[in-house]
């Protein structure tokens, strides 16, 4: 069988209609005739826990036609849209078999996203100036970014519009990191439908996450939703849904970590909050203070939140309290050497045929069982993999059901075969005798 994988960079928090779309789009516009996802795993690039753990989501994934399931590592996978963005296009580049990346955009030209990511990948001087300018104001990063580009180009050119859209953000992120790895893959836009990534207002068949998971949570009892979620989702997302909430693992939301998240700021010293990731400028301080007042996490994002330092930012901060990694190791990771592994998460039949030739074209170790390479030679892999395995301890505690707590379940899970459940005991042999 001739493969030609397109490779998508997903969250799927949970699957619904719209990424659905998506997927059958990609692989029309881009002529391809398998699929490789590189998905977060249990936090998401907002600073958020997942509603379901990464192996319901991989389920889902598969369900939808997905054929390979890989992990981007929770360094990326919670981060600004510049290292999320680099360290999921790094990944699939890695694998040597992805021929084209598919994102979804609010805007259908390529040509006008491209342009944005030229300039902001070769930072020519006059950008950097402008953008120097904005930051001695104030402005948050992101703000003074946006400014500085609004500026850099003609009033006429539509660049504001362009910038006020999330997707078009990261897909803006994407191209640029292409370029910065003169990757060969070749990237389309699909434009994105019905609503926009944040909107919290349900719009039928073709609604976002951000409002899929507000109905969710706002429906009387852990596992209830309303008939207008279920007409945004397929019918074995939902079932995925139920057998996950009546299980106990879910649905998570941030508020499971309130507890734990604030007691841990009050109990660690200035100098270690310090060490935070995007913690700058005295804002250990802000923490401490905060957090002495703070009797929930929505109280306590706000107290701490301003102009600079946007919600998005906070909770990126609080959470990364759970994950363990600090400022400087997500530095190193995002700017210097990137992901340490392809980590398998799930896959089907021709998932599989993916999978054999990525073991002989890929530039990065591939993990099938993470168990494997706890005691990796490469000091950055098994750092990489154990800030992952914390994260996982930390963000089953969210779930209800005490059966499913228990520390070690990165090491112990095995990997999503479609048609096949989840399974903990580490002990099914997997049908791959070349991995």
């Amino acid at each position: 069988m001739n493969l030609k994988a397109t490779g998508l960079i997903v969250e799927y928090n949970p699957f619904h209609n719209g990424h659905l779309h998506h997927l059958r789009q990609s692989k029309q516009i881009s002529g391809a005739n398998c699929t490789v996802c590189v998905m977060s795993g249990n936090f998401i690039q907002r600073g958020e826990p997942s509603i379901v753990n990464k192996w319901a989501r991989t389920e889902m994934a598969l369900a939808s036609g997905i054929d390979l399931v890989l992990e981007l590592p929770v360094v990326y996978s919670m981060s600004s849209a510049e290292f999320f963005a680099y360290g999921a296009v790094r990944l699939l580049d890695s694998t040597g078999v992805v021929d084209s990346i598919c994102f979804g955009s609010e805007s259908e030209s390529i040509q006008e996203l491209d342009t944005l990511a030229s300039v902001l990948a070769d930072e020519p001087a006059s950008y950097k100036r402008l953008l120097k300018e904005n930051l001695a104001r104030g402005l948050s990063y992101a703000s003074s970014r946006e400014k500085a580009l609004q500026s850099y180009f003609p009033a006429s050119s539509g660049i504001e519009a362009i910038l006020n859209s999330s997707n078009n953000i990261l897909g803006i992120e994407y191209l640029k990191a292409l370029k910065r790895l003169n990757s060969n893959m070749l990237p389309f836009t699909i434009k994105r439908i019905h609503n926009e990534y944040n909107s919290i207002e349900m719009t039928g068949s073709i609604s976002s996450a951000t409002s899929i998971r507000k109905n969710i949570f706002s429906s009387p009892g852990d596992a209830v939703y309303s008939s207008q979620a279920e007409k945004a989702l397929p019918s074995y997302v939902t079932s995925i849904l139920d057998k996950e909430f009546n299980a106990g693992r879910g649905p998570i939301c941030s508020s499971r970590y309130e507890s734990i998240i604030i007691s841990s700021i009050r109990s660690a010293p200035a100098s270690a909050l310090r060490k935070l990731p995007y913690v700058s400028e005295g804002m250990e301080n802000r923490l401490k203070s905060a957090a002495a007042e703070a009797g929930s996490l929505n109280e306590l994002i706000d107290r701490i939140s301003t102009k600079r330092y946007p919600k998005t930012r906070i909770q990126r901060i609080l959470f990364s309290i759970l994950t363990g990694v600090t400022g400087e190791e997500l530095e190193n990771f995002s700017a210097y050497s990137g992901p340490q592994y392809i980590r398998v998460l799930g896959f089907n039949g021709t998932g599989r045929l993916l999978l054999s030739q990525i073991n002989k074209k890929a530039t990065l170790p591939v993990i099938v069982k993470a168990a494997g390479f706890k005691n990796s030679c490469n000091p950055l892999l098994r750092r990489m993999l154990q800030i992952e395995a914390h994260a996982t301890d930390q963000y089953v505690l969210g779930y209800s059901n005490p059966e499913f707590k228990k520390a070690g379940q990165e090491f112990t899970q095995n990997i999503i075969l479609k048609g096949h459940p989840p399974c903990l005991s580490g002990d099914i042999p997997l049908p791959l005798t070349s991995l």
